[in-house]
């Protein structure tokens, strides 16, 4: 019932628990090479033999004093026996920790193909009790230094020992699951090595200056953990779709979309896809967040008929066009009679000299803001009619085909009266239209995403945004390594654009 018991008791049960977490660090480390069933009966045996031995040594304290004699002399050094043991320990420890950070840094055989080999059990649970044994001198010597009673000794040590039990499951999984911690708590068992080597040769070095430094590490380690649960935490909050789509492409050899992603991912071997197969892949994974502007045939480049021309009129232009679905308006395209197949128009004209309004079918429209998955159920329940594009006041934008889906995934099938709209001109340079798909684009660059912007997605449209007016022939923009010089005007757009990579001639 002496007060200065019970504080001597407090005060000893914290020290132990402090003494005793560098062997916790490494119990979890060796346990992690077990397989999982027996990681927590390695953990208690290993633990409960540590308490065994310290109860012992307690025991022996007459016998313990006497490691402490000097027992032989080499070059001016007096070596006793506690001195031998914690010369083999720190020894030990040090080349324990070097192997591990080896095998985890560097890859060796036990990590080869990511595929962990589980050491025997006992074989750890020994390395656990040998360096059980060097760790309780420190903790017995320091017992028999802060109290005089045997019993307050024991009580203390099986009450640390009881606390480190509860502790270190907790512990072991919370460094099996981050790597980075890991290699810091083998620096530190690096550290508590060198410590006990400098111990073992005469030279002490104060508990408090390795502890305060172990401190600061685990403070910026903690700071990094918070740091890396806020990123994940950012990224879990784009779509599930999006960072899957980003983790595929990674996986292809491709380019991240966003910076949340782990870059800790490894990247394939060069030449495992081809280029086309990733261009491919991308485009599928993609193709939900693009809009409906974007693969669309825009308004200028449709190819229609006028029901109130003459027969030889459009006669003429159906021959001229190779599209099998055309749209017929009367006067302009924004009085859009129907839709018809060439070859039904081509036997009206054949059989009556004029094409029946009345046996065109009626036109599919959609507005500009429906989601591409939603198109691609409208198209299949058009039986491959052409669908229309329209905006909020009912002016058509475009028009939209299957084989726009199959291009916005695989790239350009240009028709018979179409050029490709993205030509090599030589070794990093090229001639685009102005109408190119930003996204296609990219891909022939070898650029990241980040051309398109809001309310563009064409080549002409990023070259306007940018510009801010119609610019002149001859006008350039130097964007990401590479110059944009404008080459055509067709009245008021853009129509042909030349790109060279800045670093060629």
């Amino acid at each position: 019932m002496d007060p200065t018991a019970w504080a001597g008791l407090l005060t000893l049960i914290v020290l132990e628990i402090v003494l005793g977490i560098d062997n916790l660090v490494f119990i979890a480390i060796l346990a992690d090479k077990l397989p999982a069933a027996q990681r927590d009966r390695a953990r208690v045996i290993g633990l409960a033999l540590a308490l065994v031995m310290r109860l012992a040594l307690l025991s022996a304290i007459s016998w313990l004093a006497t490691l402490t004699r000097p027992l032989f002399s080499v070059a001016g050094f007096s070596f006793a026996g506690r001195d031998l043991i914690l010369l083999a320990g720190g020894l030990f420890l040090l080349f324990k920790a070097t192997l591990e950070l080896h095998e985890r840094l560097e890859g060796s055989g036990d990590h080869a193909g990511n595929r962990k080999v589980e050491a025997g059990f006992w074989l750890v649970v020994a390395q656990i009790v040998l360096l059980d044994a060097v760790f309780s001198l420190d903790s017995v010597i320091t017992a028999v230094g802060m109290v005089n009673e045997l019993s307050i000794m024991m009580i203390a040590v099986v009450v640390a020992m009881a606390i480190m039990l509860l502790a270190s499951k907790p512990l072991t999984r919370f460094v099996n699951a981050h790597p980075t911690v890991v290699v810091l708590c083998l620096s530190f068992l690096l550290m508590i090595g060198l410590s006990l080597v400098a111990d073992g040769l005469g030279f002490h070095i104060p508990k408090g200056y390795l502890y305060a430094a172990i401190g600061f590490s685990i403070l910026i380690e903690a700071f990094n953990q918070t740091a890396r649960r806020n990123a994940l935490r950012h990224a879990a909050r784009r779509p599930l779709r999006a960072r899957t789509a980003d983790a595929i492409l990674t996986m292809l050899g491709g380019r991240r979309a966003s910076q949340g992603t782990d870059e800790s991912a490894p990247s394939p071997a060069q030449g495992a896809f081809a280029e086309e197969e990733r261009h491919m892949v991308s485009g599928v994974l993609t193709l939900a967040d693009r809009s409906v502007r974007s693969i669309m045939t825009p308004r200028s480049e449709i190819s229609w008929v006028d029901l109130t021309a003459g027969a030889d009129e459009q006669r003429a232009r159906i021959l001229d066009t190779p599209h099998s679905y055309m749209p017929v308006c009367r006067r302009n395209f924004d009085d859009v009679a129907g839709v018809a197949r060439a070859k039904d128009l081509l036997a009206s004209l054949l059989e009556t000299g004029a094409i029946d309004a009345s046996r065109l079918r009626a036109p599919i429209y959609v507005h500009e803001s429906i989601p591409i998955l939603d198109l691609m159920d409208v198209l299949r329940d058009s039986r491959g009619q052409l669908v229309l594009v329209t905006d909020e006041y009912g002016t058509v934008l475009g028009l939209v085909t299957p084989v726009d889906l199959l291009e916005a995934i695989a790239g350009d099938f240009p028709d018979e009266d179409e050029t490709p709209s993205i030509q090599p001109l030589g070794p990093g340079r090229w001639r685009m239209d102005g109408s190119a798909d930003l996204r296609h684009v990219e891909q022939a660059l070898d650029l990241p995403s980040g051309l398109a912007g809001p309310g563009y997605t064409s080549l002409a449209g990023f070259l306007l945004d940018r510009f801010a007016e119609l610019p002149p022939v001859g006008a350039w923009l130097d964007h990401a390594g590479y110059r944009y010089t404008v080459r055509e005007l067709d009245d008021n757009r853009i129509s042909v654009v030349e790109v060279a990579r800045q670093d060629e001639p």
